[in-house]
């Protein structure tokens, strides 16, 4: 876990200064969280979470777990309050069973459809949320999706897909409501295994939060908080994937093209996938996919 701490603009360092965010406040002071799987999970591993309501940079047992930690799948979220109070209940990522989530943006105007998303959902999910962030509820909805969302054996197929019937759903109430503002919905979520990822806004013209992935062999650190990644082969052995890059290197990053739902699988394959709905921008679409061989339209 040491990559949350070390690199030179590293998780840490986004939560004082922020280059890519798009309301330009360069701050997520509001708390943050780890999550991480043992090194080798199984089908039954749940991850261990550690959140605090205190700035990421000022925060020494962060830095002391991030330096003893192993993990070979790790979510961190540092936080910029859009709703929901300050406290640990409402800091990202969030558990259920095997699954966690975390969510970079907000639900447009959320108290009007956050009745109609509560009543969509079972019983033990409706009662499973413990703070009031738009982000939590959100999961909630994601895990509706699913048949048996604590027991349930997941392919990555079945993850992106409920992913994209989460995403449907808040556009379908965000219409019934008459809800014209901009919905940011780059949300993550994993099992352990595979990891899916979007990057979407609803809107055919506009662009969403930023999200970045470099993948390869080996990420190395060649000089104090400067790294590099490495390509031995055709194989990846390594996926980052971040809302602004962790280095400076801009070789070693991609930019996700807007509105892409991102797979990585248990292989470590790393596949984009546009997400075709209403929103949907061909032409956008085609601008960004040039830069990637995995795109699949």
């Amino acid at each position: 876990m040491q990559l949350i701490t070390r690199p030179a603009h590293s998780i840490i360092n986004q939560s004082f200064d922020s280059r890519l965010r798009l309301d330009t406040v360069p701050v997520n002071g509001d708390g943050f969280g780890v999550g991480w799987y043992q090194s080798n999970p199984d089908t039954t591993s749940t991850p261990c979470i550690f959140t605090s309501i205190t700035p990421a940079w000022n925060n020494q047992n962060l830095s002391r777990l991030a330096e003893e930690i192993q993990s070979s799948l790790v979510f961190a979220h540092v936080r910029a309050s859009t709703t929901g109070a300050l406290s640990e209940t409402n800091c990202h990522p969030w558990r259920f069973g095997r699954l966690m989530w975390m969510h970079n943006g907000h639900i447009a105007n959320f108290n009007k459809i956050k009745r109609k998303l509560q009543q969509s959902l079972k019983d033990e999910l409706f009662l499973f949320v413990q703070g009031n962030t738009d982000s939590e509820w959100a999961f909630a909805l994601f895990l509706n999706q699913l048949e048996d969302p604590i027991n349930g054996q997941f392919d990555h197929e079945t993850l992106k897909i409920a992913m994209l019937k989460t995403i449907d759903q808040l556009n379908n109430w965000a219409e019934e409501a008459g809800i014209h503002e901009f919905s940011l919905l780059n949300f993550a979520v994993t099992d352990g295994h595979s990891v899916i990822c979007t990057r979407y806004i609803n809107s055919k013209t506009e662009e969403a939060a930023s999200l970045y992935f470099s993948s390869g062999t080996r990420f190395t650190e060649y000089k104090p908080g400067h790294y590099r990644m490495t390509k031995a082969d055709k194989r990846e052995d390594i996926v980052l994937v971040a809302s602004e890059p962790l280095t400076f290197e801009k070789a070693d990053w991609l930019t996700i093209p807007t509105n892409t739902c991102l797979v990585i699988t248990p292989k470590l394959n790393v596949l984009l996938f546009p997400i075709k709905d209403q929103f949907y921008n061909i032409h956008r679409v085609k601008k960004k996919c040039i830069f990637f061989n995995s795109c699949n339209e």
